[in-house]
């Protein structure tokens, strides 16, 4: 693993940061904190994890690398967020669906600048959360949102714009 981080950025004695054994990079920007029980785990791919400055991860969100997450700059993330960017295979029913790999990359999991992100919400491969976006508590992000949206549910829905 590499781990860069910014000498402004500062991660909990607390936060669980998990070696790579494929070489995956794990980039913390200027004054971004992460906070205590953060989990960041190298799984299902190579991806990396780019983190931008004055980002804020709070307790008990897990980060999977799988095929990447790009996180913008000026971002809060609430509590006990997850984000997935890899999703098993399953197809073969005569095979066990530990054995079956993971599916190809969906691209990913993109945030951009200045989003706001609830309690509890789960983002999945394929996630782009356009600029300025609030995502509601609970939600669940596997798709484009458009920028300026505010966004809540399962299934996801717009609920407003920011003006």
């Amino acid at each position: 693993m590499t781990l860069e981080f910014d000498a402004t950025a500062r991660i909990s004695k607390l936060a669980d940061i998990e070696d790579s054994v494929r070489g995956t990079l794990i980039r913390i920007g200027a004054r971004s904190v992460i906070d205590s029980f953060v989990k960041i785990k190298p799984a299902g791919g190579s991806g990396n994890v780019v983190i931008g400055a004055d980002v804020t991860l709070n307790s008990g969100c897990v980060i999977y690398t799988g095929h990447g997450l790009t996180i913008g700059d000026n971002v809060a993330i609430a509590a006990n967020c997850t984000f997935a960017p890899v999703n098993h295979a399953f197809q073969d029913r005569h095979r066990l669906i530990r054995e079956q790999g993971f599916q190809p990359s969906r691209g990913g999991i993109l945030i951009g600048d200045d989003v706001w992100i609830g309690a509890n919400c789960v983002f999945l491969d394929g996630a782009v959360v356009n600029t300025g976006c609030v995502i509601a508590a609970g939600s669940v992000v596997k798709e484009e949102v458009p920028a300026y949206s505010v966004m809540a549910g399962n299934p996801l829905r717009r609920i407003g714009t920011r003006s």
